[in-house]
């Protein structure tokens, strides 16, 4: 498969923290790649440094065979890129329709209102929201919020669509319902690099994976692969759980 997006190399540093170092991988057009890593591995800063919230302090980010290293998050997302948040960052007075129809109207084919009302009537239909269009976002429920985050970003019509946690904090019916929108997204031609802490489920959705550590790329590889590597589960031996997951889940 063609990579979709490369970084090479990159590095970002906080002060005196050093958040991402030299990290280098590829996206593979058409795949689901996991992202993961205990806290404070770097991964939320990644996703800053790929759709420009951040600029790296060196290195590249290529998407497309463009080089988009600190381009402005617009100008990324007419590229084509589009990302949800750990912490869902709704339009609380408007509906979800309207929400939908904002992200497709500054999403990759920057659509008229009219053209943009459409794209977000698909997004909300593949979220499973369609009774939900006209309700005000401040009135969803913590899992309707976090469909809602997915298809206003679904609704830019992204190549690539950064996931951060969006099974956090939902119980086990909501997650079973979310892993089959992610799954349908994937369907339509969406490429997928998701942050997960849930590693049964991210295990069991992944084509592949990266794990993260202080900053640097740990191990890269399938996740029955990831799941053995001694390296990888020594570093969730400070949490017993996710260890313990993370060799059930491949």
């Amino acid at each position: 498969m063609t990579a979709l997006l490369e970084l090479q190399s990159v590095s970002k540093r906080f002060g005196g923290l050093q958040a991402v170092r030299e990290l280098s991988f590829i996206v593979r057009e058409g795949e689901i790649l996991g992202l993961i890593g205990p806290n404070g591995a770097g991964k939320s800063t990644l996703f800053n440094l790929i759709n420009g919230v951040d600029a790296p302090d060196s290195g590249r980010i290529v998407f497309r065979s463009t080089d988009i290293t600190g381009e402005k998050p617009y100008r990324v997302a007419h590229c084509g890129l589009a990302r949800t948040h750990q912490i869902v960052q709704p339009l609380t007075s408007m509906t979800v329709l309207e929400n939908c129809t904002v992200g497709a109207c500054f999403g990759r084919e920057k659509l008229p209102l009219a053209r943009a009302s459409e794209a977000a009537r698909e997004a909300i239909a593949v979220a499973g929201l369609e009774d939900r269009a006209s309700t005000l976002a401040m009135h969803l429920t913590i899992a309707g919020k976090k469909r809602l985050e997915l298809a206003r970003a679904l609704a830019a019509r992204p190549l690539l669509l950064l996931l951060d946690e969006v099974l956090a904090g939902l119980n086990p019916t909501e997650v079973e319902h979310m892993i089959g929108v992610v799954r349908r997204i994937r369907e339509r031609g969406v490429t997928i690099l998701m942050i997960e802490h849930l590693m049964q489920a991210i295990m069991n959705l992944s084509d592949r994976i990266v794990v993260l550590n202080f900053g640097e790329k740990l191990a890269e590889g399938a996740p029955a692969e990831v799941a053995r590597d001694p390296q990888v589960i020594e570093a969730y031996l400070g949490d017993p759980r996710l260890a313990a997951e993370l060799q059930g889940g491949a």
